[in-house]
């Protein structure tokens, strides 16, 4: 059923090529996700099972839900976003979903393949794909800033990617030693981890963070992310930050299991925590008077993957927090930027200079932006506000309380930062050409359904955590905390 999971979307992929009718090839992606959602809860539901391959340990079987789901709700969204009318504030490129709806599936099923794969070879290989095959989904609406941002992601992830296999390459000449062959099965390397060379793994570990950390977007690494974000369509942004990352999170993760394993646990938490302490303040600053809102989220992102590395970083409940927040962050974001893209193209427009009273102009679309906002800054009773406090807490009870009060700073700084931008874009009255703006993009059901449903899941994780998903936090957590 694994390798199904990797298939179905290839094959999704080439019948996408082959159907002639545009609304069939739209439709052909929520019929994959389901597909992929549907055989992703039967695997779930199995006992694990693990080849020198292919294998879902408790962290992959954490990620693999979160990515499926927010898949299909940009997959049903895809399909109105596809076919949105023609006009002067609304431009649509004739032929793109040719394009878009095979490398949305291409790069489902390189996600998924990344996540499953128990083997690093085939986990950087995975990675790779996912740049690859997501590049003309940036480029999407073919405008100098689109390209720009393409090639720029390009470049930077290809450098990060590069940096990864070095990274790779030490982790398994660290395996080297008499009477004993390198490998880069994940199984064999975490059996003979307190038989690793320590310089080689560490020097591996630190390639891996580098190279891992410009694909999650830590801090200095996030250059791309603004750029990328900001050009790219609101479902491709909703998988970057919320598919995306999750798995470049949970490439890193597969080194401190090594270095934990090793004994070396320490080490690797505070490079984790350094990154992450980083990544908030640079994003922080970033965040405040910032007039594009898809620019926002981008950096709201960075500010997000530093709390996941600082969680991780500290350990302990802190850790469980992380997880529960990874979960979090990834429907989150992609309410946010579906939301965020039906603003734009209503208004042709992501800068606050044009986008004035979306509440008014797009009831739905408008009222989820502000509420995603809430959430994502952590209020209360949404999810977020809870993987936080977890994670918070875990800080104070490990005894760091100066890095507990920075992030609390931070935190501070970002919700007024952010706060600032979203209540111009959302309150007052529209434009007067509003209606010209719109041109025909209001809230339609699958417009405005998929951030809807993503929100509601998060509002439910902040009132309530089904017992499966508690387990299944404990053992990923579990799987940070092996020593030797």
């Amino acid at each position: 059923m694994l390798l199904a999971l990797i298939l179905l979307p290839l094959a999704g992929a080439a019948l996408a090529l082959a159907l002639p009718r545009p609304r069939a090839r739209a439709w052909l992606l929520p019929a994959c996700g389901a597909a992929h959602l549907a055989l992703c809860v039967l695997v779930l539901r199995t006992p694990p099972q693990a080849t020198p391959w292919l294998g879902l340990d408790a962290l992959a079987r954490l990620v693999l839900p979160v990515t499926s789901v927010l898949f299909l709700a940009c997959a049903l969204y895809a399909v109105d976003y596809l076919h949105l009318p023609t006009g002067r504030f609304t431009p649509f490129n004739r032929g793109s979903d040719r394009v878009m709806v095979p490398c949305l599936l291409l790069f489902l099923a390189a996600m998924t393949l990344a996540v499953a794969a128990r083997h690093l070879g085939l986990l950087w290989i995975a990675v790779e794909a996912t740049t690859i095959v997501s590049a003309p989904l940036i480029s999407h609406n073919r405008n100098a800033f689109s390209i720009e941002a393409t090639w720029k992601y390009l470049l930077i992830c290809s450098v990060g990617i590069a940096l990864a296999m070095l990274g790779l390459l030490f982790t398994a000449y660290a395996a080297l030693g008499p009477g004993e062959q390198a490998t880069l099965q994940f199984d064999a390397l975490l059996r003979q981890a307190p038989q690793l060379s320590r310089p080689w793994l560490r020097a591996g570990f630190v390639f891996l963070l580098v190279g891992f950390g410009t694909k999650m977007g830590l801090a200095p690494l996030h250059t791309w992310k603004p750029d990328a974000y900001g050009e790219a369509p609101g479902l491709v942004g909703a998988l970057l930050a919320g598919g995306l990352t999750s798995v470049a999170c949970l490439a890193i993760l597969r080194g401190v299991q090594l270095m934990a394993g090793a004994g070396d646990g320490p080490l690797a938490r505070h490079a984790l925590l350094a990154l992450g302490l980083l990544s908030l303040v640079l994003a922080a600053a970033f965040m405040v008077r910032q007039p594009d809102i898809k620019r926002l989220l981008a950096y709201s992102s960075v500010e997000h993957m530093g709390i996941l590395a600082v969680g991780v970083g500290v350990g302990g409940l802190a850790a469980y927090g992380a997880m529960l927040h990874l979960v979090n962050n990834a429907l989150t974001k992609g309410s946010l930027f579906l939301a965020a893209g039906n603003i734009q193209r209503a208004y042709a427009s992501k800068r606050l200079s044009e986008v004035r009273g979306a509440m008014a102009a797009l009831p739905v679309s408008g009222g989820l932006f502000l509420a995603g906002f809430l959430a994502i800054t952590g209020s209360p009773p949404f999810g977020p506000f809870l993987s936080e406090f977890t994670i918070l807490r875990g800080m104070f009870g490990a005894g760091s309380h100066a890095v507990a009060a920075l992030v609390l700073a931070v935190l501070a700084v970002v919700f007024l930062g952010m706060g600032a931008t979203v209540l111009q874009a959302v309150q007052g009255e529209p434009p007067t050409l509003c209606e010209e703006f719109r041109n025909g993009c209001r809230d339609s059901l699958l417009l405005a359904a998929p951030p809807l449903v993503l929100l509601l899941l998060v509002l439910g994780l902040g009132l309530w955590l089904p017992e499966p998903l508690q387990r299944a936090l404990r053992d990923a957590a579990a799987l940070l905390e092996v020593t030797p």
